[in-house]
């Protein structure tokens, strides 16, 4: 089993960038698709980002194509998202995820193990 802590959270004006980070405990990280979700309050989780084992292929939500990176070092075993041009629509409670598949989910149920999640506030 594997576990995660995120990081990087915080409060930021409109417009402005964040990078939220999710270091894994275990060896066996860079087996997992790795993901991020959202959520924000009296609204479900929402699929934001995933990376596959190598970092080779990703996947993004329409709502943060462009705007939102996700990547991640195997070597160690954390993940990264970069968040830019950041609207007050963005703020959320910000969680990542291991898939122990390589389909690069987008819903909540297709992930494994779970961070505890990190406040993402935007102003406007």
């Amino acid at each position: 089993q594997v576990q995660f802590v995120e990081s990087g959270g915080g409060l930021v004006q409109a417009g402005g960038s964040l990078r939220l980070s999710c270091a894994a405990s275990g060896r066996t990280f860079s087996s997992y698709t790795m993901g991020w979700f959202r959520q924000a309050p009296g609204k479900e989780r929402e699929f934001v980002a995933a990376i596959s084992w190598l970092g080779t292929r990703t996947n993004y939500a329409d709502s943060v194509k462009g705007r939102f990176s996700i990547s991640r070092d195997n070597a160690k075993n954390t993940v990264y998202l970069q968040m830019n041009s950041m609207s007050p629509e963005d703020t959320a409670i910000y969680y990542c995820a291991a898939e122990k598949g390589a389909r690069l989910g987008v819903f909540a149920r297709d992930y494994d193990y779970w961070g505890q999640g990190t406040q993402v506030t935007v102003s406007s």
